[in-house]
């Protein structure tokens, strides 16, 4: 059997497919799901998603959000999404230097919450990119 998923943005469907199994980056870690789970509503952290597809594993960077699984079915519907296979591992990598810069730089409370958000998303972002590499 297969599952149904679907990723969600405010802005567009992400993905829309059928998958063989699904790992999701859960608020208290990752949680596998395969055809006949139980059915559950959980939060999602910033995180890579994996979608097992025709043998293949796509990863996709989520910005936080909920899933929910039921009859077969994964709903996540995020903030954002971008498939870790379309990013430069280059670009990525300076990105990820910038962020934890902006961090050891921050002073409020409101820059130390946002550069620590941006510092999630960039490390998500890294993590993905070597997933979908060859070599991943």
């Amino acid at each position: 059997m297969t599952l149904t998923v679907r990723v969600i943005t405010p802005g567009q469907t992400v993905w829309d497919g059928v998958a063989q199994e699904v790992i999701l980056p859960g608020t208290s870690g990752q949680l596998g799901v395969l055809t006949d789970h139980i059915p559950l509503l959980t939060a999602l952290d910033i995180g890579v998603m994996q979608i097992k597809a025709g043998g293949d594993w796509l990863p996709l960077v989520v910005l936080g959000g909920f899933a929910e699984v039921e009859n077969n079915e994964v709903t996540v519907l995020v903030n954002g999404a971008e498939p870790g296979n379309n990013l430069d591992a280059a670009q990525v990598q300076a990105e990820l230097a910038q962020a934890e810069a902006a961090l050891a730089k921050a002073v409020s409370r409101k820059e130390k919450l946002d550069a620590t958000q941006q510092v999630k998303q960039a490390r998500a972002r890294l993590q993905a990119v070597r997933m979908g590499s060859p070599q991943g």
